[in-house]
């Protein structure tokens, strides 16, 4: 499942910037801090990739118990 994003532009006198906002879901599901470092990652020009400078451990999920009969 994907989540669509506008890019916005900010134009300051002689400076520009560009913004990418994305959901707060996304933010919430990553565990994503106020003020975290991240950083883009250019594969190609149709792949960005947003990763962690610090990096966390992956989600494990717990072995389901046996049923027994």
């Amino acid at each position: 499942m994907g989540y669509k994003v506008k890019i916005q532009r900010v134009d300051r006198g002689a400076t520009k910037s560009f913004y990418v906002n994305f959901p707060a879901a996304v933010a919430e599901a990553s565990k994503i801090e106020k003020g975290e470092d991240m950083e883009w990652v250019i594969e190609d020009k149709n792949t960005f990739v947003l990763q962690r400078v610090k990096k966390i451990e992956p989600r494990t999920s717990k072995p389901m118990p046996l049923k027994k009969k």
